[in-house]
Parts: structure tokens; C-alpha cells; sequence
């Protein structure tokens, strides 16, 4: 594909450390959901251009409309910007574009978002003038902007003079960062700092490949940690086959102790019951003394 850039949303920067051992600062974006919404040719358009719609609109115009359905895109985008090419580009209209097309780890990129905005500032913070001395009584002259003029001639001040004013919310390109990851999700790391505020739309432009790339150091410790799941497994299942089976001997046993518990148990419940049931020779010998009693008190 010679498309060689895609819109992304900046989620967040965090840290990671490299296979080298170097700390570097990683911006984290997000680059699902970009379509292909109109191809420019020179024959009709005048130059040859890419149109990419990207992000999510709640409340659509009826021009945004029309010219989404004539790409076939359901969804309703919120930013569209083009991307120059030198040669007609044969793609599809409303093919949705993922992150592993253009980019790739180890990819040197450019990165152009609009800058956070830091409201009305001085010459001092927002063009890093040095400001007056604080001598001769001057102390009240530390953060002035100084002489504005050309002295006598030209008697006027040159458009484009630094001085004080808004400072931020404006176009800015950060050059030569590279790719450190990309996942199938649309999810791209990047070493370096992007421009913007969290949720803000950047674009990703490819410019290069780094010969001397260093890959990140967590996808070292992830297949040791899998090298190292299996080689315990290993070892667990050779000290089970080792071990002997006791369930055979266990079971067997305790039929033997119970059968003894029964036969020595069977003859004292006999005697017991044999001592305490009365017999025939006893009931005899009762009734006739009953009977000579009697007989005497008669």
C-alpha cells in the first residue's frame, strides 16, 4: 500500500525500558477506526490525495452525510484529513484501515497534533528571553520583554516581532520518532513525546526504518516467563511419575483392618448378651418357690 500515514488518538504517555537497559518515554496511541472516505485524482481533482475520516461525530451535518454514504461508511467520523501522494492510489472507499498496513516496529515517524493551549504569556516563558538586569535599580525590569525598535530608522516596529501573547494551540510537527510497538487492537507505541492532550487527533507519518532498532525489554521477560512456566511443569509431572502410588495399598488394607475389628468384637457382644438373657431352668425354679410360699401361708 503506498500510503504512508494514518490518524491516530493520543491515550496517554507512560515509560518502558528497552532490551539495553535505556529508559525511554512512550506515547500510547490508538489508531482503529480509520476509513478510506474519497480518493482525489489529478484528472478530476487537479493533484492525487487520500482523503482519511477518523473519530466519532454524535450530531452529523446532512453534507457530512451525503459524502459518507457515497463511501459506504455507517459510522460518522468526526476529523477527515488528506494524504498527499505522488501516484494515483487504487483503494477502496470505506476500507477500514489498521495500524499493521503502514507501520510497522522500527519505523522512524513524524508526529503533527495541536499543541496544548497555555493561554496568555510573557516574552520569558513564551520565547525564553533573559530579561534586564536587576542592577542601576532595575529590579522591577527582570521579566521585560527590553527594546522594541531600530532606533531612529525605521521608525516602526517589524512585523513578526516576538512579544507577548497567546502562547500554545497551534500546529506542531515533533521529527524522528520511531515505532516500538504496534498490536493487532490498533494500538501503537511510540518512542517520544506527541503534541496534544490526552484524546486529541495526531497524525503518524512514515518517513523511514531504523537500522539499529532496539527492541522493548518486556517481550524478553514474556518468553522467559513462558521458558520457565514449561520447565516447571516439566519437573512436576517427573516427580508425580516418581512418586509411588499408595491408593493401591491403602485400599487394600482397610478392608483386612476392618474384618479383624468385626471378629474380635463378635464374641464379646455374644457373651454379654448371653449373660443378661435369662434361660428356661431359671423361670422354672422361680415359679415353684412362688408355689411353696403359698402353700406354707395357707
Amino acid at each position: 500500500m503506498e500510503l504512508q500515514a494514518i490518524l491516530g488518538k493520543k491515550q496517554n504517555q507512560t515509560q518502558a525500558f528497552l532490551q539495553n537497559g535505556t529508559r525511554v518515554p512512550v506515547s500510547v496511541i490508538n489508531v482503529s477506526g480509520n476509513f478510506v472516505a474519497q480518493v482525489k485524482t489529478k484528472d478530476k481533482e487537479g493533484y492525487n490525495a487520500v482523503q482519511i475520516a477518523f473519530g466519532n461525530k454524535k450530531k452529523p451535518k446532512n453534507p457530512i452525510k451525503g459524502h459518507l454514504k457515497k463511501a459506504g461508511i455507517q459510522s460518522t467520523p468526526r476529523f477527515f484529513r488528506e494524504l498527499r501522494t505522488k501516484e494515483p492510489v487504487e483503494i477502496e472507499l470505506g476500507k477500514a484501515l489498521s495500524a499493521l498496513d503502514i507501520l510497522k516496529v522500527g519505523d522512524i515517524v513524524d508526529v503533527t497534533g495541536v499543541s496544548k493551549g497555555k493561554g496568555f504569556a510573557g516574552t520569558v516563558k513564551r520565547y525564553n528571553f533573559k530579561g534586564g538586569p536587576r542592577t542601576h535599580g532595575q529590579s522591577d525590569r527582570e521579566r521585560a520583554r527590553g527594546s522594541l525598535g531600530q532606533t531612529t530608522t525605521p521608525g516602526r516596529v517589524y512585523k513578526g516581532k516576538r512579544m507577548a501573547g497567546r502562547m500554545g494551540h497551534g500546529k506542531v510537527t515533533v521529527k524522528n520518532l520511531e515505532i516500538i510497538g504496534v498490536t493487532d487492537d490498533g494500538v501503537v507505541l511510540i518512542n517520544g513525546l506527541v503534541p496534544g492532550g490526552v484524546n486529541s487527533m495526531v497524525v503518524i507519518k512514515k518517513v523511514g526504518e531504523n537500522k539499529k532498532f532496539v527492541p522493548l525489554y518486556k517481550e524478553e521477560v514474556a518468553n522467559e516467563d513462558v521458558s520457565s512456566q514449561s520447565a516447571s511443569a516439566d519437573v512436576q509431572e517427573s516427580m508425580d511419575a516418581q512418586t509411588p502410588d499408595t491408593s493401591s495399598l491403602s485400599d487394600s488394607s482397610v478392608p483386612a483392618v476392618e474384618e479383624k475389628v468385626e471378629a474380635s468384637q463378635e464374641p464379646a457382644v455374644d457373651s454379654v448378651e448371653s449373660e443378661q438373657a435369662p434361660t428356661a431352668q431359671d423361670g422354672e425354679s422361680k415359679t415353684e418357690v412362688k408355689e411353696g410360699e403359698e402353700n406354707a401361708n395357707s
